[in-house]
């Protein structure tokens, strides 16, 4: 009886030793990571974008313009350690702003102009990591080549707006901002109208160089091999994902910009090049793209890539 006692005691203590060293790995794993929210601003040189509101002084020569969709997927986040070793963020897999390593930062609401988008705006992203003294930050603009031509019906959110996707060959749009020229709101003939932000990746029209009605700034991968269009391609030979990285950043303290003005500094928004679609749609033969992807850090024709200016630090 006293034998049974003994080892009944001893499984019991046993037992709570285990159970025990399971709350002590669970607290040392909480404690081992911390929570980070890196925040986004949408803006046009000194003004926060809006929906519908208009800018002077964009692209050159000067314009003045009406933006009417800013959105953007980043992926592999990371913060850069007192040793400058990259330490990959884990996202929060909210099922709706981020899906594993990619998220999608949202400026517009859906009001007036912004009939394109979504009612809810999304301005940072949330995270975890290892616990430790972090200095910088890098993520890349754009969306990883595995997850990049998905099915945007059936991906999950947010790769699930069929706004923000071509089709399976052409994938995603990494960047969309839409912008409405307000020096002109009628077509040659008269009668008012503008032509569609949403025209088919890689289809041109004839060119308007007497004053565009919209510029549209979609950046995405360009020459994706595929048989048709709604087939994954095996290759594609301009990636345009752009990496950006920060040496000076503290997530506590610290905001990055996203600058219209910049992007567009270098960029004649009245008019496009013959047989292009309106504005920029990534293609390596439409001269429309030559400053806004010098200015995205992505390399273009035969320019090879300089340091991007679209972000910055605040």
């Amino acid at each position: 009886m006293k034998k049974q006692l003994i080892l009944a005691s001893t499984a019991a203590g046993i037992a709570m030793l285990c159970s025990y060293s399971a709350i002590d790995r669970h607290q040392a794993t909480a404690t081992e990571t911390q929570e980070v929210e890196i925040k986004f601003s949408a803006m046009v040189g000194e003004k926060p974008f809006n929906c519908g509101e208009s800018y002077s002084n964009l692209g050159t020569p000067a314009a003045t313009v009406t933006a009417t969709d800013f959105r953007f997927y980043v992926s592999d986040i990371a913060l850069i350690d007192a040793s400058g070793k990259a330490v990959a963020l884990s996202l929060k897999q909210d099922g709706k702003w981020q899906h594993q390593n990619v998220a999608l930062l949202d400026f517009e609401d859906k009001s007036g102009a912004c009939a394109n988008g979504t009612v809810e705006i999304r301005d940072r992203l949330i995270g975890t990591i290892p616990k430790g003294n972090y200095k910088g930050l890098q993520f890349t603009l754009g969306v990883p080549s595995n997850l990049n031509h998905e099915d945007a019906t059936l991906a999950p959110s947010p790769l699930n707006l069929t706004s923000l996707w071509w089709n399976w060959r052409g994938g995603y749009k990494f960047l969309r901002i839409d912008l409405k020229n307000s020096m002109v709101d009628k077509k040659h003939d008269g009668k008012s109208g503008r032509q569609s932000s949403n025209i088919a990746h890689g289809e041109g029209n004839q060119g308007n160089h007497g004053g565009l009605p919209g510029f549209a700034i979609h950046l995405g991968s360009t020459g994706c091999k595929a048989e048709d269009k709604n087939q994954k391609p095996t290759v594609c030979t301009n990636s345009n994902t752009s990496k950006v990285i920060f040496s000076n950043f503290d997530a506590t303290k610290n905001t990055v910009i996203a600058d219209l003005k910049s992007l567009v500094s270098q960029t004649n928004l009245a008019v496009n090049q013959a047989n292009t679609p309106p504005g920029c749609m990534s293609e390596a033969n439409d001269g429309d793209c030559a400053g806004i992807m010098k200015n995205l850090g992505l390399p273009f024709g035969d320019k090879a890539a300089a340091g991007q200016t679209f972000f910055k630090v605040n």
